[in-house]
């Protein structure tokens, strides 16, 4: 599920920052994800004004009373915004700026093949990993011209033409504002007032998430299956710009390092180029591109502005998790299993098998052969592993479970002298999170009650093809990941078969659809130079 941290990590001693002037000019959602404000609110706004809009008075009315958070260091109360991109075509930005990012953010999450690939919709029905009806909410992002293209061209017959239509939501969203609290009903307070202030400008709130995690920071953070969330995360670096802890310093070879292109754009990424971002038109005063207030120029495009440097991609997924099925469905499993076991063999029961369906037990420590990964120095669950020589046949960790297929490390080595190959391969396609749960926690974990509860997904990156695309349909999904057939992921994926290998033989067990997508988009995350340019429009 999501990766937050797993406690409050300001003395973490895997920690990074950002220096100046980076850190003035990013959102702070990317650094700390605001990890001392355990209550939050994400409101998701819909412009009512008309396309030709202009003038932004809203986010200058918006910084009167939520001004975005940057990453400077810890703050009281945090807010972050992203913006969808028709969001922005109604705010004003011109055609040749919109043309300029990146065609999934452009297309939408719901543009039919972008659907398809995130296995969320296969031709006119939804998935079963979808509410019943389909999703509430959405960009509804216009179709491109592309999809209205009926030039004749040769060989075209005429029947085999194909319409396409575009695929929308009730709720149509072009902003998503998250707004962070030490306490929940400060937060109610706020969004309220938030909500008040921005409806005379035509921005409305048409959705809301109260979003919470563990206060305690001696407790594990856990999401509402009950397992400890937060293990694992990217760690960005860039000489000069971020600064690591003195053990990440000294530690050249963890998994865990990538590029920081990988999550702000105008920065080297893991391919070794600049992370594309949009352009505006224009010439900065601010030559050097030092004051994190003013966009810079942009450094290969002349009389053009660097509109996407130090800003972000951002999927957000509204995920709603049924917590009672899962539980009565690992039930049901442990019983099937318990009928096939050998004379002498120990039964299992339901969290046996979670922890196989997970790859991790309920303190997050990794299965492995025989137990578990015993914690690290620090008491914390060990994350430094390679699953190629401490488990290559997903004897402890099966092959397919969700640990694996969320990011396989070097798993995927056809041989010892692949580990590194593939280790980096899988650092290429890798994605922050800065997700949160909603819903209140269950009092029986096998009996539905009427709440809603889930994660609101939210992953940052700079190619979102490469990375979260990449990862919901090459691993996630991908019905022959690591030798598998037919079997995608246990947890998020459809019902189907789950392989927990043995060396003796194979247990093959039946899984339900726990995880359904209840809206979702593509946003862009801005630098705070970038918000000024946007309310100055």
């Amino acid at each position: 599920m999501d990766k937050r941290p797993l406690t409050d990590n300001s003395n973490d001693s895997e920690s990074w920052a950002l220096a100046y002037p980076h850190n003035k000019n990013v959102q702070g959602l990317v650094v700390s994800g605001f990890s001392k404000q355990p209550f939050a609110r994400a409101l998701f706004l819909e412009f009512k004004f008309s396309k030709n809009h202009k003038g932004n008075s809203w986010l200058k009315a918006l910084t009167s009373i939520a001004p975005i958070t940057d990453a400077d260091g810890p703050d009281p109360r945090c807010a972050a915004i992203g913006f969808t991109w028709f969001g922005l075509c109604k705010m004003g930005l011109d055609p040749d700026s919109l043309e300029s990012f990146d065609r999934p953010f452009k297309e939408g999450m719901f543009q039919e093949d972008r659907l398809r690939r995130l296995g969320d919709r296969r031709g006119n029905k939804w998935s079963k990993t979808v509410i019943d009806g389909g999703p509430k909410w959405s960009g509804n992002t216009p179709l491109d011209t592309a999809a209205h293209d009926s030039t004749a061209r040769p060989f075209h017959s005429s029947t085999g033409k194909k319409t396409i239509d575009a695929i929308t939501t009730n709720i149509t969203v072009h902003a998503v504002l998250l707004l962070y609290e030490d306490n929940d009903a400060a937060v109610a307070q706020w969004a309220v007032q938030v909500t008040q202030i921005l409806a005379p400008h035509g921005v409305a709130v048409v959705h809301q998430l109260p979003l919470n995690r563990t206060s305690s920071t001696n407790e594990i953070e856990r999401e509402h299956f009950g397992f400890a969330d937060g293990i694992s995360q990217p760690i960005p670096f860039e000489k000069d710009v971020v600064n690591l802890s003195q053990t990440l310093t000294k530690s050249h070879d963890s998994v865990h390092l990538v590029p920081l292109g990988e999550i702000l754009m105008g920065h080297p990424n893991g391919h070794g180029e600049i992370a594309k971002g949009p352009v505006v038109s224009g010439i900065s005063s601010n030559v050097s591109g030092s004051d994190p207030g003013k966009l810079r120029p942009h450094p290969r495009g002349e009389n053009f502005l660097d509109f996407g440097f130090n800003g972000s991609y951002m999927v957000v997924r509204e995920l709603r998790q049924d917590v009672a099925q899962f539980w009565i469905s690992m039930d049901e499993c442990a019983k099937h299993l318990n009928k096939s076991l050998n004379a002498g063999s120990s039964p299992v029961n339901a969290d046996w098998v979670a922890s196989r369906v997970m790859g991790r037990d309920r303190n997050g420590h990794l299965l492995c052969p025989g137990g578990v990964l015993p914690a690290n120095a620090s008491g914390r669950p060990d994350n430094e592993f390679r699953f190629f020589d401490r488990d290559k046949m997903g004897y402890g960790c099966p092959l397919g479970s969700h640990v694996r297929r969320g990011n396989p490390r070097d798993g995927l080595a056809p041989s010892s002298t692949d580990k590194d190959i593939l280790l980096n391969a899988a650092n290429s396609h890798r994605i922050l999170r800065r997700g949160r749960k909603y819903g209140p926690k269950i009092s029986d974990p096998r009996c539905a009650d009427a709440d809603d509860r889930g994660l609101l997904f939210i992953c940052l990156n700079t190619d979102i093809g490469r990375q979260f695309e990449f990862i919901q349909q090459t691993w996630i999904l991908n019905p022959n990941f690591a030798v598998l057939h037919n079997e995608t992921d246990p947890l998020l994926g459809p019902c189907g078969g789950f392989t927990i290998p043995d060396e003796q033989l194979r247990k093959i067990i039946d899984v339900k659809s726990y995880v359904q997508m209840v809206g979702g988009e593509y946003f862009f995350l801005p630098s705070i130079a970038a918000l000024r340019y946007l309310e100055a429009l």
